[in-house]
């Protein structure tokens, strides 16, 4: 394999025309819109799926191509192909000439430039060979087993790839980024009797595999997950009912992302399909509640240095002291609504338009400490982590399974439970805010957003919080 510099010249070398024929090109095709790009794209990924004591799975893949996109005014034309040439280039433009017809726009203000990096560029699949990322497969296995004779099962997988974009723009502008991005997950069964319960922790960021092939952090995640699994052991049914609930610092905020991140992005509020849609200025949580979409932290796993339309990342306050004061923003949506791109306009991949989607979004520490926060509650739940979970943007309505949790009793931490579903609306239960917690942390790096069928990946996180008259969904009978 050729190293990773050499696939990190521009990729505009990789067309069958000069770079200047090519920006020629879309500043002709694209004149008269009112925004637009060419987005370029190479792709390195692979995976190591390791299960029952063996190397099931093993992938690379390469991918390269370009999305081409003309905006006039609500009107999108958008057209890809993974042929880097210039018919090809030719017959999107062709395709996309469409929304022009009987328009006559003056194109948007290009983004500004950026010489911030927030993180390396350096291709993490290229810097390690195979055996190594195998070899700590094995390790992970072995480990396991060793660590608890309960542990009847292992499974591990680690996953790698490393993107090269680049962005043309009708005016000229042309703008690149490189985005590493690896992660580890570990799960593990064990078994005490007839009864088995499942355990799992990963970890991830746009970084190499360096830090997850340290014989520290890999052995801390099986820790972490075998923990996991001996604690439901002995969990309990989860009881039902209205609770006040506490939630744990760090991955708990993936409720907060998608029962409330969702509703703060600026399509919903502009088509006014959202909760929030209207609300800018206004109340809408309780006193101390700051909500902020950051791509801006370093080596985190939603973070960007531009967005996929060239926008810098930035760290945006979305409620301040629980004051509905902004949503997230790609140029499109910006535009039509008289705001800021705040650059969150992200895609899949060359093969899909940009939208407005959250980078790391998370609430901010608090003044309450997390000790008194879990005594002020007489009875009620303790959620230190989440599984899957449902929301429904235009009502707010969303129900989340804890996949940890614990019985509050008189101010105590007690019995773990299990099957509890936390049960309630986005908007009103910030309303319902009662403490906020001053250890804010974020999770360790393996949040995957969906929306409208696209997969990127995304950062969470939140203090510990606490939040009352929630219902609970349980499996306990009287």
């Amino acid at each position: 394999m050729a190293d990773s510099a050499a696939h990190a010249s521009p990729l505009t070398e990789r067309f069958d025309l000069e770079p200047d024929r090519l920006i020629d090109l879309i500043g002709d095709g694209l004149g008269g819109v009112d925004d637009g790009e060419l987005f370029l794209e190479y792709r390195e990924t692979e995976s190591y799926g390791f299960d029952d004591g063996r190397l099931k799975s093993a992938a690379f893949d390469t991918a390269q191509g370009f999305g081409l996109r003309a905006v006039a005014g609500e009107a999108v034309g958008c057209a890809h192909s993974p042929d880097f040439s210039e018919a090809a280039v030719t017959r999107a433009l062709d395709a996309v000439d469409a929304v022009r017809a009987g328009h006559s726009g003056s194109l948007a203000l290009a983004p500004q430039g950026t010489n911030q990096r927030r993180y390396g560029q350096d291709n993490p699949i290229r810097a390690k060979d195979h055996a190594a990322k195998v070899m700590v497969l094995e390790k992970i296995d072995a480990y396991a087993r060793h660590k608890d004779p309960r542990v009847k099962q292992v499974s591990a997988s680690l996953a790698g790839s490393w993107q090269q974009v680049e962005i043309i723009r009708p005016d000229g502008l042309r703008q690149s980024d490189i985005r590493p991005l690896v992660r580890l997950n570990v799960n593990v069964v064990v078994a005490d009797g007839d009864r088995m319960e499942t355990g799992s922790h990963g970890a991830g960021g746009r970084v190499g595999y360096d830090e997850f092939l340290d014989d520290a952090k890999w052995q801390g995640m099986v820790d972490e997950a075998i923990r996991e699994a001996v604690v439901k052991l002995d969990a309990i049914a989860a009881p039902a009912g209205e609770m006040n609930v506490v939630l744990g610092p760090g991955w708990p905020g993936i409720l907060l992302h998608e029962a409330i991140g969702h509703g703060l992005e600026g399509d919903f509020n502009r088509k006014e399909t959202s909760a929030f849609s209207g609300l800018l200025g206004e109340r809408v949580a309780a006193a101390g509640v700051t909500v902020v979409d950051d791509g801006t932290l370093n080596d985190r796993r939603g973070s960007l240095t531009i967005d996929d339309e060239g926008t810098p990342s930035g760290c945006n306050v979305l409620i301040e002291d629980g004051i509905l004061v902004g949503y997230m923003q790609d140029r499109q949506n910006a535009r039509l609504m008289g705001h800021e791109p705040t650059g969150n306009g992200r895609r899949q991949s060359y093969a899909h338009q940009p939208m407005p989607r959250m980078t790391n979004t998370y609430m901010r520490s608090g003044t309450d400490d997390p000790k008194e926060i879990l005594e002020s509650v007489k009875n009620g739940l303790y959620a230190v982590s989440f599984g899957g979970g449902q929301v429904d943007i235009t009502s707010g309505k969303f129900v989340f399974t804890a996949s940890e949790a614990y019985l509050i009793e008189n101010g105590k931490v007690t019995a773990p439970v299990k099957g509890a579903t936390i049960i309630g609306n986005g908007p009103d239960c910030l309303t319902r805010v009662r403490a906020v917690g001053d250890d804010m942390k974020l999770d360790n790096g393996i949040g995957t957003c969906g929306k409208e069928g696209q997969w990127v990946p995304v950062g969470v996180g939140q203090p510990t919080i606490r939040i009352d008259g929630l219902t609970i969904g349980g499996t306990a009978t009287s």
